[in-house]
């Protein structure tokens, strides 16, 4: 037998295009595994072309790294055919892992079909040499180079077909199982040369004609590993190119989420909004026509959040919106739905059987909206108006059933606070009137709707003028003069009391100036302050910039604060007071007697007056035990350094009573009543005469 031997370095260039041809494969599974329908067949077909180059390479450039004491060469179309049948057998490989499961009778018969397919290239390829005679195969050696082949293929399919997922650590396992495999095909390829046998005499008959090696071997490695590169960083990027793609996808997936539940969620109570309530209600209104059943829907509103929101700031309001919509979720079956509409409305839906059903969940949300809230440093307290409305007595659309029980709701609150109260059909016309009463308060500042009034209050003793109480009216183009009592709780409700008590303020300073002009510079300007005005961070640069404006020393003006407003918070009304009487101003603590004040907080209170409400003077005549209340009112203001001022004065007898308890001013339809700027100057002036 002719002596053979290989070129060292083309059995290594061999060894390493193995190895990448077997990483190349491994990854190439991977992205089929990956990839969508249309494009796995783009990647298995290409997948299928570099394995297979990467294949007959290695086993081509084996052949060309065997050297004989004769010429040798290689018939071109024979060489070809084992190209492609190490193509087909590498797309044959690369479809089978694609499959969802590898049953282990289907990885038998796969690596059997594979095994002798890689078998037959690499003899199709000794046999492209021609030899004559022919070669001669050692039996033993050549069964054993198809055993190779086909536990070769076996372990290739198995390992590719475990590590098509990309999981963490796969390119490391990759790495390790390309060696493994690479190593079986070198084993197989020079298994398969070792049983090959050449007699003396032998002649290639392709020598000459065929493909000369030599540097061929060298171009044929070169460009085999360029080709696995190219395949194998393409694999890489795109699959990085994917990971960005899917953490993009993932990335929008949750800002989509985030917006849908933004669109319908409250931000700050994680309540369902508005838009998902309408919904909601629609479903129920349809599930409930559908199967003749009944719901409630009510409306409500807390009582007191304005006044703790302006004066305690947004952040401690939120604060308590947040453990509202705690409390009432927590209240509140599963199946039934809270959601906040904003502000300090909230609406929810019952399923009820019968209307009295919602009476009891009405009257527990009462109850725990009413319980104290322990908010920062603050105890604070709101209690809750519901209005019930009924379907489909009290309406068959959403919108119906929202006013109506919006209807109902201030029908609670006008009777009181605290409560709830089922909708009635008389309700919808009070309603109907507070709306429009509410879009003609905002623009009665603009049409110049709004007088100032003015009560003179007189000394107890001597009965001199010393100024004037500012009250407000509104002259309605329909409505003719409407009271105070029925707009300036609206005007509190809707925020509308900050321009109109600034417009009060501004025109009482104007009209002061004009009488310190006529020489009445000896009198005081009293104006009322809601609690609303008072909680307004910017009421000591709205005081300060009126009075500069008019020119008028701040003595001549009092502010009066009900004792509930003082007394609300009374570390923060402290120190407002104490702001506005450093300015110059003087506080009056109206309508004492009717709120709960303590010795301690009043005498840290640096205000100048008290008031002495109208209620207490009215009885005491009667006999009643509102004298003896007058009568420690009185000493209290005077142990206090207080002047004190009895309103409501309307009678002689009230008249002398208060002047002999020690009162200082009086005021009341008795001694004047409220008039217009020119009637109170004719009055002031028919009074000087008279004297």
């Amino acid at each position: 037998m002719l002596a053979a031997h290989y070129d060292s370095l083309l059995v290594l260039i061999s060894i390493a295009v193995a190895v990448l041809a077997s990483y190349t494969a491994l990854d190439m599974a991977g992205r089929i595994d990956s990839a969508q329908k249309k494009g796995a067949s783009w990647w298995l077909a290409g997948g299928a072309i570099a394995m297979g180059i990467g294949i007959w390479s290695m086993h081509f450039i084996g052949m060309l790294a065997f050297r004989l004491p004769i010429a040798l060469g290689y018939d071109l179309g024979l060489t070809f055919l084992s190209l492609v049948i190490a193509i087909i057998a590498s797309g044959f490989a690369l479809w089978r892992i694609s499959q969802p499961t590898l049953p282990l009778r289907q990885l038998g018969i796969s690596a059997v079909l594979m095994g002798v397919a890689i078998a037959a290239m690499h003899y199709t390829g000794m046999a492209a040499m021609r030899m004559t005679p022919g070669i001669q195969y050692d039996p033993l050696l050549f069964g054993i180079s198809v055993a190779i082949a086909i536990a070769a293929s076996g372990a290739a399919l198995w390992i590719a077909f475990m590590l098509r997922k990309n999981t963490p650590r796969v390119r490391l396992a990759r790495a390790g199982a390309a060696l493994v495999m690479g190593a079986a095909i070198v084993g197989m390829h020079y298994t398969g040369m070792a049983a090959a046998n050449f007699p003396p005499g032998s002649v290639c008959l392709s020598a000459g004609q065929g493909i000369a090696p030599g540097w061929l071997a060298v171009v044929v490695g070169v460009v085999t590993l360029a080709i696995l590169t190219i395949a194998l960083l393409t694999s890489v990027l795109d699959s990085r190119l994917e990971s960005q793609t899917a953490k993009l996808a993932k990335s929008l997936a949750a800002a989509n989420q985030e917006l849908s539940r933004q669109a319908l969620q409250d931000n700050l109570t994680k309540l369902p909004n508005r838009t998902l309530l309408e919904d909601r209600l629609e479903q129920v209104i349809y599930k409930a026509a559908r199967a003749h059943s009944r719901f409630a829907l009510m409306f409500l509103d807390l009582d007191g959040f304005k006044a703790i929101n302006d004066s305690l700031g947004h952040h401690i309001g939120d604060l308590l919106l947040i453990d509202v919509a705690h409390r009432l979720r927590n209240a509140l079956r599963a199946q039934d739905t809270v959601a906040r509409l904003g502000g300090d409305e909230f609406v929810v839906l019952l399923e009820v059987t019968d209307p009295e059903d919602a009476a009891p969940i009405a009257d527990k949300i009462v109850r725990i909206i009413g319980l104290p809230y322990h908010i920062d440093k603050y105890s604070l307290s709101v209690s809750t108006s519901i209005g019930i409305a009924i379907y489909p007595e009290d309406g068959s659309s959403r919108h119906d059933l929202l006013i109506n029980a919006d209807a109902a709701m201030y029908h609670t609150k006008a009777a009181g606070r605290n409560g709830y109260h089922f909708f009635e059909t008389s309700m919808n016309t009070n309603a109907h009137n507070q709306l429009e009463l509410m879009q003609d308060l905002r623009l009665a500042l603009e049409r110049k709707e709004f007088q100032l009034h003015y009560q003179p209050k007189f000394t107890a003793a001597g009965g001199t003028m010393t100024g004037a109480e500012a009250l407000i009216r509104w002259h309605h183009p329909r409505r003719g003069l409407v009271a105070p009592d029925n707009f300036i709780p609206l005007a509190e409700k809707t925020g509308l009391i900050i321009p109109i008590g600034e417009w009060v303020l501004n025109e009482a300073c104007r009209q002061m100036r004009a009488w310190h002009d006529m020489g009445h510079d000896k009198w005081k300007i009293a104006v009322n302050l809601s609690a609303v005005q008072f909680s307004n961070e910017n009421l000591l640069d709205l005081v300060q910039s009126t009075l500069a404006r008019h020119r008028l020393p701040a003595q001549c003006l009092i502010l009066e604060v009900t004792e509930s407003t003082a007394m609300q918070d009374v570390d923060a009304s402290l120190l407002t007071l104490t702001k506005l009487s450093d300015a110059g101003v003087d506080i009056s603590i109206d309508d004492f007697g009717t709120g709960y004040s303590s010795l301690l907080h009043l005498k840290r209170m640096p205000a100048c007056e008290l008031k002495i409400d109208r209620g207490f003077i009215n009885e005491l005549e009667r006999g009643s035990d509102d004298a003896a209340i007058v009568s420690a009112i009185v000493a209290l203001g005077r142990s206090l350094n207080l002047r004190i001022v009895a309103e409501g004065v309307e009678t002689e007898k009230q008249k002398d009573f208060l002047t002999a308890l020690g009162c200082n001013d009086l005021q009341g339809y008795l001694l004047g009543r409220p008039m217009t700027p020119d009637n109170f100057i004719a009055a002031v002036e028919a009074a000087r005469i008279a004297a």
